[in-house]
């Protein structure tokens, strides 16, 4: 089959597509061939030597995909031959076969193509575990959301708004911050203008807000505990702003607040298939009812996995990139 391969740790032009074995199915497997993958920042990161894949896992990139079932290994049941489904991975998106415990397979969600569903497993099963679960975001509350056109937040601010959250986010440009409000956010505060942090503090008139999703690490530690009331709940998924940061255990006392980290990838298969499973049974039907659709800014070929990184690694993108493979 063929699969895009990192040729050596680096930049975009490291990535070449070259013929490689074809995956075989263990017991509790099925073998998916691949419509569609989307690229995550994970993928840039392990791109450059910075995020190995797990122990066990594809030695290729893609973290979700689309797909087709072609064979089933032993003991798996619920699945069949020729379903179509969408597949939440530790790796092996980028090639045309993939082997995929049966538990973190999801069916076609109503309305959404084939090709689309590649850009929601793990948006949905990130946003859903990490905010809905662990965040414990509840109807009336606000939540705050850092990159709010990326894969996540596009994804979060539909889904927060749908379940009768009060949501701000932050972008960097002004079309960006259009396209979040345009999207269903309450407030979109350009960070490159103005402090995140005092118009919070402006908007809910000092009470901050519950929930906060940041994607930037160290450099937004400060100002994202300024932001949270109490009881305030702040959710770490990305590190683009740095490792360490400065906590002031005072105001984390003060205010009763919880951090998280979040994080898919190295989780068990067991873990998995439960995040599944209640992704599908909370977040399918809001999609079935057209309050959630994926956000997608554009679809390149396999060939063209190079140009998806540049393109991702620039920001210059609103909501997924796919990359087609068949």
């Amino acid at each position: 089959m063929r699969a895009v391969v990192i040729t050596r740790p680096g930049g975009p032009d490291v990535l070449e597509v070259r013929e490689v074995p074809d995956p075989r199915p263990t017991s509790g497997e099925v073998i998916v061939e691949v419509t569609a993958t989307a690229v995550n920042r994970a993928d840039l990161l392990q791109r450059q030597g910075h995020y190995d894949p797990p122990n066990g896992a594809s030695p290729y990139l893609g973290l979700e995909c689309s797909g087709t079932i072609s064979e089933l290994g032993p003991d798996v049941t619920g699945w069949q031959v020729g379903d179509e489904v969408g597949a939440l991975l530790a790796g092996g998106g980028y090639a045309e076969r993939v082997a995929v415990p049966a538990g973190q397979l999801l069916p076609l969600a109503a309305g959404i193509s084939l090709l689309d569903t590649a850009a929601l497993p793990e948006a949905t099963c990130t946003v859903h575990s990490m905010v809905f679960e662990a965040g414990r975001l509840q109807p009336g509350e606000t939540l705050l959301v850092h990159g709010g056109t990326s894969g996540i937040g596009t994804t979060l601010i539909q889904l927060a708004k749908a379940r009768g959250a009060r949501v701000f986010t932050t972008a960097g440009t002004p079309r960006k911050v259009r396209f979040c409000r345009e999207l269903g956010a309450d407030v979109s505060i350009n960070y490159r203008e103005e402090s995140f942090a005092e118009r919070i503090f402006a908007e809910t008139s000092g009470a901050g807000v519950d929930v906060i999703l940041d994607i930037m690490g160290a450099a937004y530690l400060k100002p994202n505990i300024a932001s949270l009331g109490h009881d305030g709940r702040l959710i770490v998924l990305g590190l683009q702003g740095g490792r360490k940061g400065e906590l002031d255990l005072g105001q984390v006392l003060a205010k009763r607040l919880t951090v998280y980290a979040a994080g898919l990838r190295a989780r068990s298969s067991v873990d998995k298939a439960r995040i599944v499973a209640e992704t599908r049974r909370h977040v399918w039907p809001i999609i079935a009812d057209g309050r959630l659709r994926p956000v997608i800014d554009r679809v390149l070929s396999l060939d063209d996995a190079a140009e998806a990184h540049r393109l991702v690694d620039s920001s210059e993108h609103i909501g997924k990139v796919l990359l087609r493979v068949r």
